[in-house]
């Protein structure tokens, strides 16, 4: 089976409706051509194993914006008004994530892991400071396969109404540092499974 799907033939495969604070019918990633290499089948797979709803992936259809060249970084904000509009234009109630490899920030935070935007029903993950390079520890890829699927959850988390959760252990806790990333296990607390309703 090739890496990607084609973006046409996975958003015609479901029917769109909204879910509000329960878990959905299937979960599309859209896999931008700076993210890591090779990665968004397990990506998608660990999704799923957390969540335990269909995940499915296609290489992303949405040009990647919002570049602040002193910064060197992607305006996450500016990237999630791209993907809201593109959700809009072509009728998508199901939540997108978008996984990029850019570093990315918001206004008031040098840098961000992501970003969700609940109204649009899509979020941002970036890659970019999920790796070990970054912080010149041994490539290891299944640090990264779970980094990224748990920061992705995490968005998803937000997108199904969820705010950040006090429980360090909790995947809706919000993490500073690629320690407190770590800490987290890949699941969400009961008080918010319980505000999902699961």
């Amino acid at each position: 089976m090739p890496d990607y799907i084609l973006a046409d033939a996975i958003l015609n495969m479901f029917i769109p409706g909204h879910f509000q604070y329960s878990m959905l019918m299937a979960i599309i990633i859209f896999w931008d051509p700076s993210a890591p290499e090779g990665l968004a089948g397990p990506v998608s797979r660990r999704i799923s194993s957390i969540t335990g709803e269909e995940t499915t992936y296609c290489e992303s259809p949405v040009t990647l914006n919002g570049y602040v060249g002193h910064r060197r970084q992607y305006d996450a904000a500016l990237i999630l008004d791209t993907l809201a509009t593109y959700v809009r234009r072509n009728g998508i109630n199901e939540p997108i994530l978008l996984v990029v490899g850019k570093d990315l920030f918001i206004n008031g935070h040098d840098c961000v892991f992501g970003l969700a935007r609940p109204q649009s029903r899509v979020g941002v993950v970036s890659g970019a400071r999920l790796g070990n390079e970054y912080y010149n520890r041994q490539r290891e890829d299944e640090d990264l396969i779970d980094r990224v699927a748990r920061e992705c959850t995490h968005e998803l988390g937000h997108i199904l109404g969820l705010s950040h959760c006090t429980d360090h252990e909790c995947i809706m806790y919000n993490p500073h540092t690629l320690d407190d990333l770590d800490g987290k296990k890949n699941e969400f607390c009961q008080h918010c499974r319980d505000k999902l309703g699961l």
